[in-house]
């Protein structure tokens, strides 16, 4: 294991910390501003521990399809009980459909905003699942998709 120190603008730093998780397994990151103001420091460990990160292909690959998971993602997010929350299964096969939408998207802009909202979801279910990011999300969705496929 070792630290690493980053100095950055403030609009890199979520790109810096991404890039970072992709390369390495690191812990969570703490941010301070440098002494003239302008710039991050970002201070984190890191261990070069590889983790298995599938591609789309791979954590897909037993997926139901898109159609079938648009279906079951709207009856249970209509069927929940009010006032109460929902599971992590419904944040992960959320994450991984938008993920899977925003890979099969044609034009430019479709996929930009596609890929937005399946980074977004993706960060919920590190949310839910109270990770740090260490990685991207996206590739974190794949990971968790694939394994809750393999054990189901």
């Amino acid at each position: 294991m070792f630290e690493i120190r980053v100095i950055c603008d403030p609009d890199d730093t979520d790109q810096v910390t991404a890039a970072l998780g992709g390369t390495s397994t690191t812990g969570a990151v703490r941010q301070y501003a440098t002494r003239d103001g302008k710039r991050e420091r970002l201070y984190l460990t890191a261990d070069l521990r590889a983790e298995r990160w599938p591609t789309p292909e791979e954590a897909y690959a037993l997926a139901p399809s898109i159609i079938s998971e648009v279906g079951w993602t709207v009856g249970t997010a209509a069927d929940k009980p009010f006032g109460k929350g929902l599971s992590r299964e419904f944040w992960l096969r959320k994450a991984a459909l938008l993920d899977r939408i925003a890979l099969g998207d044609e034009s430019e802009r479709v996929r930009s905003d596609a890929a937005e909202l399946a980074t977004a979801a993706a960060r919920r279910l590190m949310d839910t699942d109270d990770t740090a990011v260490i990685c991207d999300p996206r590739a974190y969705v794949r990971q968790q998709y694939e394994r809750w496929l393999t054990r189901r």
